[in-house]
C-alpha cells in the first residue's frame, strides 16, 4: 500500500488567534495548502484537514479543532482511522519560545519540551517517537511576562517578515521530509546551536587569591531557564 504522511500543524481554531505566536503550526499547513492547491478542506472528527499529493507524496494535513493543550485527541483520530505510523509517517508542526524567531529545529523524536500540545499528542499516542519541526516564535520579553499573554500575542511589524520566511522555510522542511527523508531534512533546515562562550574568571583580591601552584579554572555561561518554568506557566493556549 502506498504510505501515506501526517502532516498535523498546532494552534487555537478560531479568528482571535489567527496569527498568534502559538499558531504557527497553523499558519505552515496554511503555506502548503496554498502551494500546492489543496484546498478541499472537510472536517474529520476533532480536526479540519485537507487531502492530496505533495510531489508525489500522499499526504493529510490536518488542523487539531480541540484548543491546543487537546492536540493529541485530534491527531489521534487521524493516525489511527488512517493507519498511519507515527515513527516514520507523522509529522507535527508547533511554535517554539526557546527558539529565536524565525529559527527552525527538526527533530525525530523527543520530549515535550513544556509544549502542551506535543505534550498530549505523546500522551494519547503512547510515544514520543514521531518526527517534529520547532518554528521559532521567540522569547518572552521579560522573565516576568505572563507566558499565556506572550505566546496568545500577535507577531510586531519588525516580526513578521522574518516569520513569513520562516513558515515557508518550514513548509520547504517538510516537503523536504517526505521526499528525502528526515536526516536530509534535519541537515538542510536545522538552524545551528550556538556555542557556549567561555568567560574569563574575574581576578581576585589579594587576599582570595588562589594559592601559590593552584590553577584558575574558566567559569562558563549559566544555562538558561529550562522547559520545567514554562510547563508550570503554560496553560495550554
Amino acid at each position: 500500500m502506498e504510505d501515506l504522511y501526517v502532516i498535523a500543524g498546532l494552534g487555537n481554531p478560531g479568528s482571535k488567534y489567527e496569527g498568534t505566536r502559538h499558531n504557527a503550526g497553523f499558519d505552515v499547513i496554511d503555506v502548503l495548502v496554498d502551494k500546492y492547491r489543496l484546498y478541499d478542506a472537510e472536517r474529520f472528527g476533532k480536526c479540519m484537514m485537507a487531502k492530496g499529493r505533495i510531489e508525489g507524496k500522499r499526504v493529510i494535513l490536518m488542523k487539531p479543532m480541540t484548543y491546543m493543550n487537546l492536540s493529541g485527541e485530534a491527531v489521534r483520530e487521524v493516525v489511527s482511522y488512517f493507519k498511519a505510523d507515527p515513527s516514520d509517517h507523522l509529522i507535527v508542526i508547533s511554535d517554539d519560545i526557546e527558539l529565536d524567531i524565525g529559527k527552525l529545529r527538526i527533530r525525530k523524536k523527543g520530549s515535550a519540551g513544556g509544549h502542551n500540545g506535543l505534550k498530549d499528542i505523546i500522551r494519547c499516542l503512547g510515544t514520543d517517537a514521531f518526527a517534529r519541526i520547532r518554528v521559532g516564535v521567540g522569547k518572552k520579553p521579560h522573565p516576568d511576562y505572563e507566558l499565556m499573554d506572550f505566546v496568545l500575542s500577535h507577531f510586531t511589524k519588525e516580526e513578521r517578515p522574518v516569520m513569513d520566511q520562516a513558515e515557508e522555510k518550514a513548509a520547504e522542511a517538510v516537503v523536504c521530509f517526505i521526499t528525502e527523508g528526515p536526516d536530509a531534512a534535519m541537515n538542510r533546515f536545522n538552524t545551528p546551536k550556538e556555542k557556549k562562550k567561555k568567560i574569563k574568571k574575574a581576578a581576585a583580591a589579594p587576599e582570595e587569591k588562589a594559592a601559590e601552584g593552584e590553577e584558575s579554572l574558566p567559569a562558563f555561561e549559566r544555562p538558561e531557564e529550562g522547559a520545567a518554568e514554562e510547563e508550570k506557566r503554560d496553560r495550554g493556549l
